[in-house]
């Protein structure tokens, strides 16, 4: 199992960013059946949930911190999971990630870096 984030890079504050995790390599248990969490680490600062989505997309989690300007979506015919970002500040800058889970089964990506600067 593979999972590749994409969409990070240089954004100005208020700027909106979308970011994509695209998963391959499930065989018996479908990408369906995973939930997946975004999550974020700054310098020097511990990893944090951002959100998190159920296997059928039905139902989301934030944290009450990310209320508001962050969106998870997916699209299970593409197995692609969606961060779509808003009103973003530069408290925002971190490398992000995302992982799939499925009871004892739990996959991360490598991580995207966004930076929010102006």
């Amino acid at each position: 199992v593979q999972l590749v984030e994409s969409g990070g890079g240089l954004v100005q504050p208020g700027g909106s960013l979308r970011l994509s995790c695209a998963a391959s390599g499930f065989t018996a248990i479908t990408f369906s059946s995973y939930a997946v969490f975004w999550h974020r680490q700054a310098p020097g600062k511990e990893r944090e949930l951002v959100a998190s989505i159920s296997g059928t997309g039905g139902g989301t989690n934030y944290p009450d911190s990310m209320k508001g300007r962050f969106t998870i979506s997916r699209d299970n015919s593409k197995n692609t999971v969606y961060l779509q970002m808003n009103s973003l500040k530069p408290e925002d800058t971190a490398v992000y990630y995302c992982a799939a889970r499925y009871f004892t089964r739990s996959y991360w990506g490598q991580g995207t870096q966004v930076t929010v600067s102006s």
